[in-house]
């Protein structure tokens, strides 16, 4: 775990645990910056779902977000669904704010819903720690990845780095299995509110 500073602040960058197969995607109901509410059921495609953990200020999201919204859109055409979801405190990092979150949606023009988990409690039920944190479901929405997008940190990898997540998830859509090795992500904490 290694430190970077941002906006004057220090961030703990961490790297989420390895993937728990089986495990069961934890439901949920959720504001999008499109104006809709979006939940499991909505988000999954017939051959699974990628749900993403991220946000707008973390340089390790900024990095990748051009592949991110690549990879999604790619993957849909394979019946993969994907959600993005922001969990963090906007009371202390108002620059991920609902506002803010639409127009970057907006402007990136994002193929998968944004989602704010004004309450945190929906990154909690899938365990989140980092943005970004990727979970990789199969059809029948059990856990399959808990892998990084690729070997991009707070700078992106080079253009013709392996795809991990992609490839992952496409095994996913062909076999409903994920690889048994994979390379944890990395990112900055999730902002959990003060207790």
């Amino acid at each position: 775990m290694g430190e970077i500073a941002a906006q004057g602040k220090i961030m703990a960058a961490l790297n989420p645990p390895i993937c728990d197969f089986g495990r069961a995607a934890p439901n949920f109901d959720l504001p999008g910056t499109d104006g809709l509410h979006h939940t499991l059921a909505s988000c999954r495609g017939a051959k699974g779902l990628l749900v993403i953990f991220m946000c707008n200020h973390c340089p390790f999201v900024k990095a990748v977000i051009d592949r991110i919204v690549r990879d999604t859109r790619e993957l849909a055409k394979h019946g993969i669904g994907s959600v993005a979801i922001m969990s963090n405190d906007v009371t202390v990092y108002p620059e991920d704010d609902p506002k803010i979150m639409r127009q970057w949606a907006q402007e990136m023009n994002f193929p998968f819903p944004y989602l704010y988990d004004a309450t945190q409690s929906v990154a909690h039920a899938f365990g989140a720690v980092c943005t970004p944190d990727y979970f990789g479901y199969n059809a029948d929405l059990k856990l399959q990845y808990r892998g990084r997008l690729d070997a991009s940190g707070r700078n992106p990898a080079a253009l013709d780095a392996p795809r991990e997540l992609f490839a992952a998830m496409l095994a996913i859509a062909q076999s409903g299995n994920g690889p048994a090795l994979q390379t944890p992500s990395i990112g900055c904490s999730i902002k959990w509110k003060a207790e």
